[in-house]
């Protein structure tokens, strides 16, 4: 095509899921990775969809507002990545499913409409990738996960917190209690999970195998990653990150950043290891735009999520 002719708003008129068209980063209708906004999931292997919820938080707010701002960190991921030698479109029909909608003035709303919403997608075998919010979105989605591949899952987690703090309290909204309820209903197995890069204390970690952030930094990447794929084995394992498990240096736009966290290098040498992992969903939570600056936070999630589909594609060839 030529230069001046070229098209724009792939997010739109977009033709196929795979593949790659150049488009100006700074103009156009913004998507995840310029992928089409459609919710025909016919042919397609990743949705990308969004869940703009904070209600949940104990610190502060604004994680509702992450899933536009990771779309639009996207722009510049939009061809073939380091080091992988491939972009993620090339091997994966991917679309951006759009939001989940939800009614934060019913609070009792958001768990079904977060369990329905993952439902549709993941019925006909696409695999979710969640930007959130807050970090509570990942239980409802996780009923929905082991309605599809059966209990429990194995966690994968990524966070500067366990959350699994304890919390019996049936209709409660919160993002550190979580986990907490995941393991006491028999969601997740905490024995083939693990958590990493926490750095935050907790009396009862619940037999979830804790790699802390300064275990990561005195052993390294490859001892985490050998370290993961013992404990969770064959088992299906949903892989969350929480942005703050990096450093607030390399991510200040979160709700409770906490020092002394991983590096987005070290981060994403961990995930770049998990390609033998059987990975059934994914997200990435916890960016709140109104406390980044040039778009850190927002960017190291962008490429996060990114390298999460890299490994999607390396299993698949």
């Amino acid at each position: 095509m030529d230069e001046a002719l070229r098209d724009t708003d792939h997010a739109i008129h977009r033709q196929s899921h795979l593949g790659y068209e150049m488009e100006n980063t700074y103009s156009g209708v913004l998507s995840f990775m310029r992928r089409r906004y459609t919710r025909d999931l016919a042919g397609v292997d990743v949705a990308v969809t969004g869940f703009p919820f904070d209600l949940a938080t104990t610190f502060r707010t604004g994680a509702r507002l992450g899933p536009a701002a990771i779309r639009a960190a996207t722009v510049q991921l939009n061809e073939k990545l380091h080091p992988w030698g491939f972009g993620p479109c090339e091997r994966l029909a991917i679309v951006d499913y759009g939001d989940c909608p939800l009614d934060s003035h019913r609070p009792h709303t958001i768990v079904p409409s977060i369990v329905a919403h993952t439902r549709q997608i993941i019925a006909g075998g696409s695999t979710m990738l969640a930007l959130g919010g807050d970090h509570f979105v990942t239980y409802p989605i996780l009923k929905a996960m082991v309605e599809k591949h059966g209990a429990p899952l194995s966690l994968i987690h990524f966070d500067a917190h366990c959350d699994t703090w304890q919390d019996d309290a049936p209709d409660s909204l919160n993002h550190g209690s979580m986990f907490y309820k995941a393991i006491k209903e028999g969601l997740v197995d905490p024995k083939r999970s693990v958590q990493v890069g926490i750095r935050t204390w907790n009396d009862d970690f619940m037999g979830v195998n804790v790699l802390g952030a300064d275990w990561v930094h005195e052993h390294g990447t490859r001892a985490v990653v050998d370290r993961i794929l013992a404990i969770v084995g064959t088992n299906p394992a949903y892989l969350t990150f929480d942005i703050d498990c990096l450093d607030p240096a390399f991510a200040p736009g979160t709700g409770t950043p906490v020092a002394g966290g991983l590096s987005s290098a070290q981060a994403f040498a961990i995930l770049r290891g998990l390609v033998p992992v059987k990975i059934v969903g994914m997200d990435v939570v916890e960016v709140a735009p109104s406390y980044d600056h040039a778009e850190i936070t927002a960017i190291a999630a962008a490429h996060v999520a990114a390298e999460m589909l890299c490994v999607l594609a390396a299993q698949r060839g």
